[in-house]
């Protein structure tokens, strides 16, 4: 029988539509835990015995893929593949294939959510009225303020619109894409140390490369403006977050919101006790729509790869 091994709960959450996709087409699915994700070491017992694997944000290493003999598919359930050694799956044989685009528009919502969170501390009121407490908490109008988008894919696009629709000046960075496109979109190019000068809010929207030192690391939060948000719905590794918790106790900065940290779940991060932040558990993706479309994307080129068919949408 072809097994299919689901590591992540989100999948096919809130639509049968991928679980279907998989079921008609003989591919065995089976999610041994529908509320938690997979533990590493159940992973690592159960892959020899699975023809293929939908992962999460599971790490998918070399010693991994080497001990799966029957592994002829890995899809990620999303769009990084950061997580999983492509390269080790290549050598294998192995396709590897995401949902590019599936999850854009809910992680750009989310993250504008989180921006008129921070800026205008609804959590923090909600918080302090559950207490019995009734704060008048100000902060300030996003109009005429500038946001630095670091990243300009899919996400970081969407992004500029919402920001531009509010009345901000929308810088980004992103050395692979050219300037004119950036141009065209209303933000204006800018190179990333310019942008943590002068941006009042910094939104980061780019994967981590495994092994690399933190994209802001502490000399170049210490550049931020001083009073600056720092937003983070891509990658805990792109963020220092020893120097980011310090950074905000001084005062430097004005806050952080953060959907993606260097370990998941936060375990005991200074982040937690840090003044004027907002953390979320890396559920930026977790709109019903993307879950359906990320879930069926997935799933569909499992099923082709599995019929001896390329898949639509392998990884980069």
């Amino acid at each position: 029988m072809t097994r299919t091994l689901i590591t992540t709960p989100t999948f096919s959450r809130y639509s049968l539509e991928p679980w279907q996709i998989l079921e008609r087409a003989g591919a065995g699915p089976l999610r041994p835990y529908e509320d938690a994700a997979l533990p590493a070491g159940e992973l690592r017992a159960r892959i020899g015995e699975v023809d293929a694997l939908v992962v999460g944000m599971d790490r998918v290493t070399a010693d991994l893929i080497a001990a799966a003999a029957r592994l002829k598919v890995i899809a990620k359930h999303g769009v990084g593949v950061d997580t999983i050694d492509v390269n080790a799956a290549r050598a294998r044989g192995i396709p590897v294939v995401c949902a590019p685009g599936s999850n854009s528009r809910a992680v750009a919502e989310f993250t504008f959510g989180l921006i008129l969170d921070a800026t205008r501390r609804i959590t923090a009121s909600h918080q302090r009225v559950a207490q019995r407490e009734w704060p008048k908490l100000f902060g300030p109008e996003l109009a005429g303020r500038t946001l630095a988008v670091v990243g300009f894919g899919r996400i970081g696009r969407l992004l500029t619109g919402y920001a531009l629709a509010f009345g901000m000046t929308v810088l980004a960075h992103d050395p692979y894409v050219d300037a004119e496109d950036i141009s065209a979109l209303g933000a204006r190019p800018t190179p990333l140390d310019d942008c943590l000068a002068r941006a009042d809010v910094v939104s980061l929207h780019l994967p981590a490369t495994a092994g690399a030192s933190p994209l802001l690391d502490g000399r170049r939060l210490a550049a931020m403006k001083p009073g600056a948000l720092l937003v983070n719905t891509a990658r805990g590794d792109l963020v220092d977050e020893t120097a980011l918790a310090a950074l905000l106790t001084e005062g430097h900065l004005g806050g952080a919101a953060l959907d993606a940290f260097a370990h998941e779940p936060l375990g005991d991060s200074p982040l937690r006790t840090a003044p004027n932040v907002l953390l979320t558990s890396h559920m930026a993706a977790c709109g019903h729509d993307a879950n359906r479309t990320m879930g069926a994307m997935v799933a569909e080129d499992v099923v082709r790869v599995l019929a001896g068919e390329p898949p639509l949408h392998p990884a980069p």
